[in-house]
């Protein structure tokens, strides 16, 4: 019975972290908004055609933007690689609990179990993070 437990348990996760991957992957939040500074007419800058458009803004936030996209594919890539890890953790702990006995369970299988709950709360962290 807790061998079907653990089981069932395992694959439940593990469905349910594949599930979520492709949903969260392609939000890609919108770069913080770059408040334009109002100056006074006797600032140089105060010409008329740069009063909202000044390049020096348009340079910031385009180098926002990249930043932005560069976290986003590095958050994007941690991810991938850590729901990789679970899966492989995940496999890991079915095998060790299809050995071993229905009364009994290892130290090594408890410690997987905890190490998947682990990862799959950070993985779980750096989803939510990247809205």
């Amino acid at each position: 019975m807790l061998v079907r437990i653990a089981r069932l348990s395992v694959i439940a996760l593990t469905a349910a972290l594949l599930a979520t991957i492709p949903a969260h992957a392609q939000k890609v939040p919108a770069p913080p908004s770059i408040p334009t500074s109002t100056s006074d007419a006797s600032s140089p800058s105060a010409d008329s055609s740069f009063a909202n458009g000044n390049p020096a803004d348009f340079e910031r936030e385009h180098m926002l933007r990249n930043m932005t996209l560069q976290r986003n594919k590095l958050r994007q890539k941690e991810i991938v690689d850590d729901s990789q890890q679970l899966l492989d953790l995940a496999k890991q702990l079915q095998d060790a609990v299809s050995k071993s006995n229905k009364d009994q369970l290892s130290l090594s299988v408890v410690n997987t179990a905890a190490e998947i709950e682990k990862l799959a709360k950070s993985v779980k962290e750096k989803m939510r993070d990247g809205n």
